[in-house]
């Protein structure tokens, strides 16, 4: 209550110099994380701003159907090969052409291996690109792939400008980012703020809102008490116990996509002990009370998960969660030969709804099964640079926003190798691989179910919960939320 009062008496004081922030023009977004880099093809966090910046080859329109972007259209050619046609015309912001061999570069440079880019997973299926003509480029995968076309539809995959890329090097491109998108880089103050401006000869015709400023607040109430003063505009991440305000205010509302957040989960570095012990995984498993937290902490904005894989995508499974069971997890501690539980230490970070509270909440749930808990808590900034990650546990968010399908959702972290992956699970390795295979629709969503099941009986990683977005808005902005958790502002109106 104490820190309600707090954000209404700020917001009061602040209220007569809110309406001069910023003319109707421009728009002013308030965001959880502070930006460490732009290059799409070696992103270590949300695309949320460089989906602004780029543009892919597919694009998905507010149904989630994909429809043309820089490719008017595709086509299978055969069973590992398929043709994109090219739209005319289309030029990076620095006036650089963007055609076949733009195409070309940016997919060879992230499946290089010696480029070791953290999302190469999503496009691994990719073995080499051919340049027809200028205007049109084949992609040939390892195998059969039926997911090319979704896979081009975000990152790694956004197209860069190549001799601009060579001519000041991927640090500098990371920071001075250059797209065809509808907006254009200005200004990059870490810690600070990311400006773009409005790209007036954008082919989809010039956006509505002439200058955006994602601004980094990372602290939740100062994100409120700036959309109540009218500081931003628009937020991400609103906290959940102050969600309350923003939906009862005259003046904001409250965005709640259900099911359009990241999956939280448990990363378990399977190569240290005991977690290379499947009755350890599993008896860490059965030691959280999920719905407690959902109910008590996230105060019921969000979903308990007994599968990775969220509930729009294609291949869900609707698992049963795991129940809460403290005594089987003692027992099985002790069929592990660890009958007086064992010390480790487990990294989070504060990026996700109350993660410092649910961290807190784990590690008591795990200290009464007799798992001492070493809590590190590291700042997003340096936690997204540790990739793979070292845990030997770790709080992340993931999901298959990338692509609405289960791939995405269990790929990356489940399969050996893969950067963002802790695991080893030969079994599931063979499973993953031979999803990625099959053609068939109906043959491939029984893959992706036995993928579920085994990996909910091997625990290479624990689900915990699927987040609701939660955005807050002024009344004269217009925005919905969509499923795969962009902030396209090419299609947000401001009054």
């Amino acid at each position: 209550m104490k820190r309600l009062a707090a954000i209404a008496l700020a917001a009061s004081m602040l209220l007569p110099i809110s309406t001069a922030i910023a003319s109707a023009a421009d728009i002013v977004v308030g965001r959880g994380a502070s930006t460490t880099a732009m290059d799409p093809g070696f992103l270590k966090e949300s695309a949320t701003i460089v989906d602004n910046i780029f543009d892919t080859l597919v694009m998905r329109d507010k149904e989630m159907k994909l429809v043309p972007g820089l490719a008017t259209s595709w086509k299978a050619i055969d069973d590992t090969t398929w043709e994109f046609k090219l739209r005319d015309g289309v030029k990076f912001h620095n006036g650089e052409a963007m055609d076949a061999e733009a195409v070309k570069f940016t997919i060879d440079r992230v499946i290089d291996p010696a480029a070791k880019s953290p999302t190469v997973s999503y496009i691994r299926t990719v073995e080499s690109v051919e340049v027809v003509d200028p205007l049109t480029v084949r992609i040939k995968t390892k195998g059969a792939d039926p997911l090319l076309p979704t896979r081009m539809s975000r990152y790694p995959a956004y197209i860069v400008p190549p001799k601009y890329v060579k001519e000041v090097g991927n640090d500098v491109f990371a920071r001075k980012p250059v797209g065809t998108g509808p907006y254009k880089f200005v200004e990059f103050v870490p810690d600070q703020h990311v400006i773009l401006e409005a790209n007036k000869d954008y082919w989809r015709g010039a956006p509505s809102i002439d200058k955006v400023t994602w601004r980094a607040i990372p602290d939740g109430t100062a994100r409120i008490t700036a959309l109540l003063t009218g500081e931003v505009d628009l937020i991400e991440n609103v906290p959940v116990d102050i969600a309350p305000m923003v939906k009862d205010s005259p003046d904001t509302d409250l965005v709640q996509v259900k099911n359009g957040g990241l999956t939280i989960y448990l990363g378990l570095v399977m190569s240290e002990k005991p977690l290379d012990n499947v009755k350890v995984r599993q008896a860490l498993n059965m030691a959280i009370d999920r719905q407690s937290i959902v109910t008590n902490i996230l105060q019921g904005m969000a979903s308990p998960r007994g599968t990775q894989v969220g509930a729009a995508d294609f291949g869900y499974k609707d698992l049963p969660v795991t129940a809460f069971d403290p005594a089987k997890a003692k027992a099985l501690l002790a069929e592990a030969g660890l009958p007086n539980g064992f010390s480790i230490k487990m990294q989070s970070t504060h990026r996700y709804m109350k993660d410092s509270e649910v961290a807190q909440a784990i590690a008591q749930q795990f200290g009464d099964i007799g798992v001492k808990i070493d809590q590190e808590v590291l700042d997003w900034s340096v936690y997204t640079q540790q990739v793979p990650r070292k845990g030997p546990i770790f709080m992340l968010g993931w999901g298959s926003t990338q692509t609405l399908d289960a791939d995405a959702a269990v790929y990356a972290i489940f399969k050996t190798g893969e950067p963002y992956s802790t695991a080893s699970i030969p079994e599931l390795d063979k499973l993953l691989d031979e999803s990625r295979s099959i053609v068939d629709p109906a043959k491939r969503e029984a893959v992706l179910a036995q993928i579920q099941d085994l990996a909910a009986e091997q625990v290479p990683v624990i689900p915990l919960y699927q987040e609701d977005a939660l955005y807050g808005k002024a009344k004269s902005v217009t925005f919905e939320g969509r499923p795969d958790a962009r902030i396209p502002i090419f299609d947000i109106k401001k009054q």
